[in-house]
């Protein structure tokens, strides 16, 4: 089963939406120091992960649906949902996406597929499988797809359920973004020392399933990786495990500070925690979002001057979106009653 290639102008789509999550990311990373207290709780950012969320959801149709884990900024950005509701939510702000509600870690846009977030790591690979099976029931070819990070592959609920999206040849890929830390572990020291299997992608033999891994900084072959998976999914042929090699070049998340101190991102664990800094520079220098603005550019797809200006565009949507979330009001103490069901 092959995927057709991506033409110039959907290669440079997909640059400008990784471009854009990347901006709206460090938008939300520089909040933390040029507007202290505005960001309660935790934040999780995925730079690094771009191509794997851009590559996978070029093939997202209207009736696909999508869940994924707290670290979940881009995935709706690029189905379509407003950036500046997005920050208004992760601002606590009534004009956000759940009306302030959900903060960062539990974003949804049902409208455009997305069907919410969860701190609990692994949370949402069951209730993907239960999205997949009402798609299978429905009979209109429609796709769920999974993320999670590489922790959850440790979970009773990852296992529970590839085992049965297996079983009944459920319409759903598992997308595993393994980005190469569980918080502050390695997962290649948790691998050799709690988790055998390396690499990852290698559980689904299983549960009688494909399991393929990928360059996850590659958006490419992202996309014809789980574009085949997807073709399959569609076709009735049941479900795949991608597991999508990314580095996470944020710390794992923002950390709480002292009353009266603005909330901060630490060094990386691979320096603070490691001193690994040598492989830490080394991710720096094969970022994904450079480097496939590199691949365009000498590939003749994207001329330097555009590439400019998209970049210039991309920062003045996510500027305005800040400035959307800093104006919009707290939600109504009222509020905290509604959409409480006994």
């Amino acid at each position: 089963m092959s995927v057709q290639a991506l033409n110039a102008e959907r290669q440079i789509w997909v640059y400008k939406q990784m471009l854009r999550i990347r901006e709206f990311e460090e938008s939300v990373k520089r909040s933390f120091t040029e507007h202290p207290g505005v960001i309660r709780g935790h934040t999780h950012l995925a730079d690094g992960a771009e191509a794997s969320i851009v590559g996978s959801l070029v093939h997202f149709r209207l009736g696909d649906a999508l869940l994924a884990t707290y670290r979940c900024h881009g995935y709706p950005l690029v189905l379509g949902s407003d950036p500046k509701a997005m920050m208004a939510e992760i601002y606590g702000r009534a004009d956000g996406l759940c009306k302030g509600l959900g903060g960062s870690m539990h974003l949804t846009d049902v409208a455009h597929g997305f069907l919410g977030t969860s701190g609990i790591v692994g949370a949402g690979i069951p209730h993907a499988a239960g999205v997949a099976w009402a798609a299978q029931i429905r009979k209109r070819g429609e796709v769920v797809l999974s993320f999670f990070g590489d922790g959850a592959a440790k979970q009773g609920a990852f296992h529970e359920t590839l085992n049965i999206a297996s079983l009944w040849k459920l319409p759903v890929v598992f997308v595993m973004e393994n980005n190469g830390y569980n918080v502050v572990t390695l997962t290649a020291q948790e691998d050799a020392n709690a988790a055998a299997g390396e690499p990852l992608a290698i559980k689904a033999k299983a549960y009688a399933m494909p399991g393929v891994t990928v360059d996850g900084g590659d958006p490419l072959a992202v996309h014809e990786t789980v574009g085949e998976a997807i073709e399959r999914a569609r076709a009735g042929g049941g479900p795949t495990l991608v597991e999508s090699k990314v580095y996470r070049l944020s710390a794992h998340g923002n950390l709480i500070a002292p009353p009266g101190v603005p909330l901060h991102y630490p060094e990386h664990e691979a320096i603070a925690v490691f001193g690994r800094r040598d492989e830490y520079e080394a991710a720096l220098r094969g970022d994904p979002v450079p480097r496939f603005r590199g691949t365009l550019v000498s590939g003749g797809v994207l001329s330097s001057r555009k590439a400019d200006e998209i970049k210039v565009e991309v920062a003045a949507e996510m500027s305005a979106a800040v400035a959307f979330a800093l104006k919009s009001p707290f939600p109504r103490l009222e509020s905290a009653l509604e959409n409480v069901y006994a």
